[in-house]
């Protein structure tokens, strides 16, 4: 196995010409994304325990949605957990396309977020042309690499041109997210009862950023989660203006109304001229952490993003 990290350059062979690209279901793409570039997904788990401890696993985006979570969680109060696909389940997807492909190149959620790129690692050991890619992000942070690979993969690009390329593109995603409640956080460990009874009196909605493969706080809101999000994608896109890849920016969110959605298209148009937005709805994985109406734009920033 030849692992990537930020570089991409891993060894020296020849170059491939079919690349078959894999990717960890956290990377929230479009379904008509994943079947225009021939992208396989590995899906996390989705653990619900209910009253009386008992346990049951779905995969997510296959056997459970977002709102079947919700449901679980608001209506028939279970707690749901996550957790990452085994060595096993990695080798079966590698060894279903490694003998049909010259390459194949999986791209994980950030290791500082799961054992999923450590457990793809060590699955990868066992072929020879298989290279694993730590996305150091999650959703459509990492989504954004795994778009951008099925799209050069279709271009002919062999696995060492894509590696390059996402080990520069890793370095310049622009990922943030606006939490309208804070309890699946608080339900997760990731928010003091403190900080949950704080954030509704005075009514907060944090800005969670992801760099360096960590989540870091960002800025705080308080208002209407409608007039956050106006303040919120005006910050985010002037702070960053001059230095914008214009080429697309995803809308990506936990259930938001269409109403919300196309507001925030139409903030998005104020500040940046985009080729392409893409809206793209965050899977369980992301919608058990966050809970619904969460709302993110996520785009590359030319540069390294501080």
């Amino acid at each position: 196995m030849e692992r990537t990290n930020l570089t991409g350059k891993a060894g020296t062979r020849p170059e491939a010409v079919r690349v078959k690209i894999t990717a960890d279901s956290t990377c929230d793409l479009a379904p008509e994304i994943l079947e225009k570039y021939n992208i396989t997904l590995c899906p996390l788990t989705i653990v619900c325990v209910d009253s009386n401890q008992s346990e049951r696993e779905f995969r997510d985006g296959i056997d459970i949605t977002p709102a079947d979570l919700f449901k679980m969680v608001d209506t028939e109060k279970k707690i749901c957990k996550t957790a990452a696909p085994n060595i096993f389940d990695y080798e079966k997807i590698f060894a279903e396309y490694s003998p049909k492909y010259d390459s194949v190149v999986h791209i994980s959620i950030s290791q500082g977020f799961s054992s999923s790129y450590q457990n793809a690692c060590i699955a990868a050991d066992e072929f020879r042309n298989v290279r694993v890619v730590n996305s150091f992000n999650l959703s459509t942070g990492s989504g954004y690499l795994v778009h951008q690979a099925g799209i050069m993969a279709e271009e002919g690009k062999s696995a060492e041109e894509i590696c390059t390329e996402l080990g520069k593109i890793v370095l310049q995603m622009n990922c943030s997210f606006i939490i309208d409640r804070l309890d699946y956080l608080h339900k997760g460990g990731r928010c003091s009862l403190a900080k949950l009874i704080a954030s509704k009196v005075l009514n907060i909605k944090p800005c969670i950023e992801v760099a360096d493969g960590v989540m870091r706080v960002g800025a705080k809101y308080t208002g209407k989660f409608e007039q956050v999000l106006e303040k919120y994608v005006k910050d985010r896109l002037t702070a960053a203006k001059g230095n914008i890849d214009l080429k697309r920016v995803y809308v990506t969110h936990t259930m938001c109304s269409p109403e919300v959605v196309e507001m925030v298209r139409g903030e998005i148009v104020k500040y940046a001229d985009f080729e392409e937005i893409i809206e793209t709805r965050a899977g369980c994985t992301v919608s058990n952490h966050c809970g619904p109406n969460t709302l993110g734009i996520i785009f590359r920033q030319i540069g390294e993003y501080k």
